[in-house]
């Protein structure tokens, strides 16, 4: 019977590519205890991208209910910077074959988003990962009522080099897909962790994030991934507990971005929790880099796959913050990031701490704050000096030929009235004291 399943696909495949089209390969293959295994092989019909860092998307419709349970990458990262897989509940196109869903506006495809509706990243690929096996019983719902009605491939072409003359070469990346309709007990998911933001010139910059979990369900995350372009040197993403940090996983995201088993197995994720990461960049060139799609940008990702015991999925599957220099962990008093490792900026492998250099607003604004202290308490001082000085006889026989000759003005900068003399009045609260030192009193709650 497995053979003449085998003959039938093959059969119908080899037609398909007669015609003209490009197949979605798949062969069943029986495990034991009644389970068949299906591959499914989700892959870029022969596309030749023509402009650097474009991004291609194909969809495949999945009707009956099926479970995801492992993924074979089938890509160079010569040729596919990276691979995501989304499930969506409507795709970007439904008739395309393929299409453009990035910014590059390749003209030979339609331009669509990656999903129109109910995106959630599934799988995720880079710098020739591995094959990746779920645990026994784990799977990814997909189909039926799991309001996944469609997967979407995604590639990254960073270079086009290969498919532009002399070459003129074509790509079907991809990945195969391990798929089971057997019901597995445990749903699979994805957590993603990142940043906006900017890398300064000539720095060490930490790209920061976190977000209160909340959902009425346990999180039990069993492996996790990294990526980062080529100014990552660190990626750690970490459960927060009560105020005790316990590390979910922490790479180099030059290594193979494949998804490594947890640091802590068994470990869990409960309502009350807080999700943490950091990406520890070092950025040598002589501009800014900002957080982006192209490979001129950066990109600070740290994924979380978990399983859930029954069917209940994270409401809530991204945790992203405005990163540096906007944002950081000192901003979260709940976090309590005074309890930070130490070693979240530790090159696995190595002692070396990458100590940032870059500076955040919030730090910038404390060290301004204290240095306006500073000049209040002096300039203070020289106004109790110049108090006791404009009370003397010469001083007032001064400003009243002053005032003959020049009208003083509301504004004027030495405007005695506009400094409030009066003994029951505080020099402080004048105008000109405000000017410049500012008031506590600011709309937005920041001093001028």
């Amino acid at each position: 019977m497995l053979a003449v399943k085998l003959k039938l696909f093959c059969f119908i495949n080899f037609v398909s590519l007669l015609l003209g089209s490009s197949p979605v390969w798949t062969a069943s293959v029986a495990v034991g205890n009644g389970e068949v295994s299906t591959s499914i092989d989700l892959r870029m019909p022969n596309v030749q991208p023509q402009i650097a860092d474009s991004y291609f998307c194909r969809a495949l419709k999945m009707n009956a209910e099926t479970y995801i349970t492992g993924f074979q990458p089938k890509a160079d990262m010569e040729i596919a910077h990276h691979i995501l897989i989304y499930g969506c509940s409507i795709p970007g196109s439904e008739e395309e074959e393929a299409w453009d869903c990035g910014e590059m506006h390749n003209q030979q495809l339609e331009q669509a988003p990656v999903c129109q509706e109910g995106a959630n990243i599934i799988y995720a690929w880079a710098m020739d990962a591995p094959a990746l096996h779920l645990p026994a019983g784990v799977g990814f719902k997909v189909g039926g009522d799991s309001g996944v009605g469609w997967l979407v491939l995604q590639v990254h072409y960073k270079s086009v080099d290969a498919f532009l003359p002399p070459k003129n070469g074509y790509d079907n990346s991809g990945v195969t897909l391990i798929t089971t309709e057997k019901t597995q007990p445990r749903r699979a998911g994805i957590y993603l962790l990142g940043t906006l933001g900017q890398i300064p010139p000539h720095s060490t910059t930490y790209m920061e994030t976190a977000c209160s979990f909340n959902e009425p369900i346990v999180m039990h995350p069993f492996a996790f991934r990294t990526h980062a372009h080529t100014h990552g040197k660190v990626v750690s993403g970490y459960r927060v507990r009560k105020g005790e940090w316990k590390e979910i996983g922490r790479k180099n995201p030059q290594l193979p971005q494949m998804f490594y088993n947890i640091t802590h197995p068994g470990m869990t994720v409960e309502s009350g929790d807080m999700l943490a990461a950091r990406c520890t960049m070092v950025n040598n060139d002589n501009e800014t880099v900002s957080i982006g799609a192209t490979s001129k940008d950066e990109m600070c990702n740290f994924y979380i796959m978990y399983y859930v015991d029954g069917e209940a999925l994270a409401k809530t599957s991204t945790c992203f913050t405005g990163g540096p220099p906007d944002w950081n962990w000192s901003l979260l008093s709940d976090l309590h990031p005074e309890n930070a490792p130490l070693n979240a900026s530790v090159v696995p492998g190595t002692k070396d701490l990458l100590k940032a250099t870059q500076k955040f607003f919030n730090e910038v604004e404390k060290t301004i704050d204290r240095q306006r202290q500073m000049m209040r308490s002096q300039f203070e001082g020289i106004l109790g000096a110049f108090r006791g000085f404009r009370g003397s006889r010469p001083f007032a026989a001064g400003a009243a030929a002053a005032e003959k000759d020049f009208p003083r003005g509301e504004n004027d900068l030495f405007n005695v009235d506009g400094m409030q003399s009066d003994d029951d009045e505080n020099e402080s609260e004048s105008p000109f004291f405000r000017s410049l030192f500012g008031s506590d009193d600011a709309e937005d709650g920041r001093r001028y």
